[in-house]
Formats: structure tokens, C-alpha cells, sequence
């Protein structure tokens, strides 16, 4: 057992999160899956199994419980000793989409640019409740993981961290220079400054003061949540050199998440995650992977890219 290698995959149910599990067991990694979901999750766990990949067991986890990290921690520490791989999956989109069927049709996530937002509202609503949750969860949850996992991390010979984000999360989207700015001078930036700049966004989100104070304007705590997330992506490579940590969009993803929109099945989507968490032990640590290919955090040619989606791509809908 302690010369296998061993990965916590979060939100592992279904979707990127299944299929990463999936991959990292056909590698021989032994993989805790988890989920908030019980009963979902040990289905999961039981197809995996009877596939022949019996080197997946599941442990349940609400990663905004911080009595459901500790208990998942606990079992980590008794079973393995260690912790090899962190897949930080889990994650919300902080909207309602009301319109299912012109939200699908329509260019599914694509088409929630800044440019068309007052077209918008009566397919996509942004509550401020679920704006928040989006936060919590997103990075707050996920930052409360990760630091209880790390003392188990630290005992591996080659510990790995993967965060997954989302080209929503590219800085492109953020009309604020000075935020840009902080977010992206990571010698610096500290985690006091992403919360504040976490807790700015969620005041001019309250008082409806976002494309006053430059801020995303559609999808905007989510794009907020995966941006800040990037940025604490990096702090951690820069404080921790002995651990390889790194972000992965996966792509545009066919997934629940996603409402059955995307380009991309979640077999394609795993491939980016998977490679990082298996990166040699001189692999990148602290930078952002398009699927499987190093990519930037802000991207000037992100709007060329959407334009040559809708244009040249088969949208995949379900």
C-alpha cells in the first residue's frame, strides 16, 4: 500500500469528476471518491468497481462542512498515512438558468459576455444568495481542503494539487485594472488580498455596482470565484516548492454542470486534470493548463476564440 500512490478526487459522482476518477484508477492510482452526495457517490464508486477498477473506494464529503473535512482526513490518516494527488473538482456555477431550451440552443455558457447582459436576464438570473454560495464554495470551501489535506500531502514523496477552473475564470473578464493587477503581481498578493478583493466584488454585487467598479457583469461570481482561485493557485506553489500545484480548465465539458452544453465529452475534459496530477517530479508547478497545454491567466484573444466556437465548432448539446 505505501508504494501506491493515492489521489482525493472531490465531486466525483459524476461528470469531470468521475471520469478523472476513472482515468487516475486505469493508471494504478488507488482514488478516494468523494461527494456530497451519499447515494450518488457509492453508485459511483460500485460502476467503477464493476468495470474491474476495484482500486476506487468512496468517502463522503460536503467540502462546506468543515466537519466533513476533518472526518474525510481522519480516514486518510488511518487507512493511507499520506496523500499523493488533491483534484479540487467540486463546484457550483452561482446562477439559475430559467430558460433551459434558449440557455441550450442559445451558445449554453458562451454566450454570457458582458456585451450581452441586459439580453439576457430572462434566461440566466444572478441572485446575490447564490452569487455568495458560489464564492463559498468555489474558493473558500475549497481553500478550507485544501490546507487541512496538506500536512497529508507533505508526507508524500510526490505530492500533487490540482485546481479546476474555467476560461470563465481568464482575467479577460475583469474591467478593473488595479484588481487585474493585484491578481496577477503573485509576489505580493496574499491571501488577506484575495479575500478582500473576494469581499469588494460581493459589496458592489449587493449594492449593484459591478459594471461601475469593473466587474464581470454576467456568470460574475463564478468568473470571480475561479479567477481569485487561480491566484490562490499560485500562492500555494510559491509557498509550497515541494508540492506541484497547478489550475486546469478542462475545456468546454458535456455535463450536468454545464446543462448538457459543451464541446468536449468528460473522457476529453479528464485528460488535462489527470496529466497534471501526474506531472514528474520537475513538472510546472503554479501555472494554469488549457486541457493539456500550458495557457496564460489573462488571454487578450479570448473573444477570437468564442467567435471561432460558435463559428467552427459542432456545439454538443444533450
Amino acid at each position: 500500500m505505501e508504494d501506491k500512490r493515492l489521489a482525493v478526487v472531490t465531486g466525483g459522482n459524476r461528470g469531470i469528476g468521475f471520469e478523472i476518477c476513472r482515468q487516475l484508477a486505469l493508471k494504478g492510482v488507488e482514488v478516494i471518491l468523494t461527494s456530497r452526495n451519499q447515494d450518488g457517490g457509492v453508485k459511483a464508486v460500485e460502476k467503477l468497481n464493476i468495470s474491474g477498477l476495484t482500486n476506487v473506494v468512496f468517502h463522503q464529503l460536503d467540502i462546506k462542512d468543515p466537519s466533513s473535512i476533518a472526518c474525510l482526513a481522519k480516514f486518510i490518516e488511518t487507512r493511507f498515512k499520506k496523500l499523493d494527488i488533491l483534484v479540487n473538482n467540486a463546484a457550483e456555477v452561482g446562477i439559475i438558468i430559467q430558460d433551459q431550451e434558449e440557455f441550450r440552443t442559445g451558445g449554453g455558457f458562451l454566450q454570457l459576455v458582458d456585451e450581452r447582459a441586459e439580453f439576457l436576464s430572462h434566461v440566466v438570473e444572478e441572485l446575490y444568495e447564490s452569487g455568495e454560495e458560489c464564492l463559498k464554495t468555489n474558493y473558500y470551501a475549497t481553500k478550507t481542503l485544501t490546507e487541512a489535506l496538506i500536512p497529508l500531502l507533505h508526507v508524500s514523496k510526490s505530492p500533487r494539487i490540482v485546481n479546476l477552473t474555467s476560461m470563465h475564470g481568464d482575467l479577460y473578464w475583469f474591467h478593473n485594472d488595479k484588481v487585474k493587477e493585484e491578481l496577477q503581481a503573485i509576489e505580493t498578493l496574499t491571501e488577506e488580498r484575495i479575500d478582500d478583493i473576494i469581499q469588494r466584488f460581493l459589496l458592489d454585487f449587493k449594492n449593484g455596482k459591478l459594471k461601475e467598479n469593473g466587474w464581470p457583469l454576467t456568470l460574475s461570481a463564478y468568473k470571480v470565484s475561479k479567477a481569485t482561485l487561480n491566484a490562490y493557485t499560485r500562492l500555494l506553489a510559491r509557498k509550497y516548492k515541494n508540492i506541484i500545484v497547478n489550475c486546469v480548465h478542462p475545456g468546454y465539458v458535456l455535463t450536468d454542470m454545464t446543462s448538457q452544453t459543451g464541446f468536449s465529452t468528460a473522457e476529453q475534459g479528464a485528460k488535462g486534470p489527470v496529466k497534471a496530477a501526474l506531472l514528474p517530479d520537475d513538472g510546472p508547478s503554479g501555472v494554469c493548463f488549457y486541457e493539456t497545454e500550458i495557457a496564460p491567466f489573462e488571454s487578450p484573444d479570448l473573444p477570437l476564440k468564442i467567435k471561432h466556437y460558435f463559428q467552427g465548432i459542432k456545439f454538443l448539446v444533450l
